[in-house]
């Protein structure tokens, strides 16, 4: 089973990131958290210190079907400034993979001009940075291989919408019934 790949930068934004982890091992998936960072243990907006499965040196994306970025800050532009991810992402879109970028995050995917002709969504303010995107307001977005989600208070949404695309929406049913999730 191929993996997904969840990257961490310091000053990501927590809620995000373990909630994303949380639903797709929940559906069965397996996730990989991906430092960006020199350490294992990466710090969060609000300070909560996380420790990553694998340092991205170490990371084989051979392995992975998905790469997919919580937003927060400063970790979207650290995720940004990171050319060994930006490449892989390139690649990943090149190939058709599946790429997921929430809150501020997508900014990553509109540097690197993947968003161009496609519809995206990011935590209000951050829009100028989807370069060529159809900038939309709804909570969670996806056109094509691309994943978009507004912000913390989507992350559950964010999730499920990816156990779909990777699964079905049975699985999606089953989650959200055995989570007691209302939306």
């Amino acid at each position: 089973m191929k993996s997904i790949f969840v990257h961490l930068a310091q000053g990501f934004e927590e809620i995000e990131a373990i909630t994303i982890i949380d639903v797709l091992r929940r559906s069965g998936m397996e996730v990989v958290t991906v430092s960006v960072t020199e350490d294992l243990v990466v710090t969060g907006a609000h300070k909560i210190a996380v420790k990553a499965d694998i340092l991205f040196k170490d990371a084989d994306y051979r392995q992975a079907e998905m790469i997919v970025l919580p937003g927060g800050m400063p970790g979207a532009k650290n995720l940004s400034n990171h050319e060994g991810l930006n490449a892989q992402i390139k690649k990943f879109f090149d190939e058709g993979k599946l790429l997921g970028a929430i809150c501020a995050a997508p900014l990553v995917f509109g540097r690197l001009g993947i968003l161009k002709g496609k519809k995206a969504v990011c935590y209000p303010g951050f829009e100028e940075y989807l370069s060529g995107a159809i900038i939309r307001q709804d909570p969670v977005m996806v056109d094509g291989n691309i994943v978009t989600g507004r912000g913390p208070g989507v992350a559950m949404q964010f999730s499920y919408e990816i156990v779909r695309l990777l699964k079905d929406e049975q699985e999606v049913v089953k989650l959200r019934e055995t989570m007691l999730a209302t939306v």
